[in-house]
């Protein structure tokens, strides 16, 4: 009997669409937000509409407003659904090394060369990527199970440049949560803990109050 073996695109593409998206008639949805920051506590109105575009209201710390913005521009534009050619059409992909948690690597060559991921379970596990001149490093510690696909839970980030090698700031670790909101998967919750120079540094979003926006008629 011969056992085929997946080529690195087709094993890398399938874990690629494995991830939870929304499809194309998501009609965006308002959410209540409480940003907590050290022991300072913010609250205001997040509305992310059906092109997936993030606005803020009833915020006036510019700072705060930018954090929680950035947050809901983060959440939609990993919920776009865009095709594996759409994304990954200039790459090539190849096998690297199995870790010791049967996680595969898969090095890219092509347009992003010297990017690399990690594929164990039909999930990416790793992203390591450059983005906007830096290094961005992503390990998925565990996932949530939507039936649909899966949301990563836990997860930590860090940035290096890319010529030094160099670790820029502190390596970030987050916990995200999610509730079922229609037939969507909506994130309820984000920690966010950052380590710099032996300060731990505390984010947390909370969404509530989740309700889908009319479609457009």
């Amino acid at each position: 009997m011969t056992v085929t073996k997946l080529s690195a695109q087709e094993l890398f593409r399938a874990a690629y669409e494995n991830r939870y998206t929304w499809d194309n008639n998501f009609p965006g949805y308002t959410a209540d937000v409480t940003y907590k920051y050290d022991d300072k506590v913010t609250t205001g109105k997040v509305i992310i509409n059906a092109d997936l575009k993030a606005e803020v209201l009833g915020v006036e710390d510019e700072a705060v407003k930018k954090a929680i913005h950035g947050q809901a521009w983060e959440i939609a534009i990993h919920r776009i659904r865009r095709s594996f050619e759409d994304t990954h059409s200039e790459n090539t992909f190849s096998y690297g090394d199995t870790d010791l948690t049967d996680a595969v690597e898969i090095l890219v060559g092509g347009k992003g060369s010297g990017d690399k991921y990690k594929v164990r379970n039909n999930e990416v596990c790793l992203v390591h990527r450059q983005i906007h001149g830096i290094f961005v490093t992503i390990n998925t510690f565990s996932s949530h199970q939507t039936g649909e696909g899966y949301l990563s839970h836990t997860y930590d980030s860090v940035y290096h440049d890319p010529k030094t090698g160099e670790q820029k700031g502190g390596r970030s670790e987050f916990t995200d949560e999610y509730e079922k909101v229609g037939k969507y998967f909506i994130l309820n919750r984000r920690e966010i803990r950052t380590e710099t120079n032996g300060h731990l540094n505390i984010q947390e979003f909370i969404f509530s109050n989740i309700q889908l926006l009319e479609p457009a008629a």
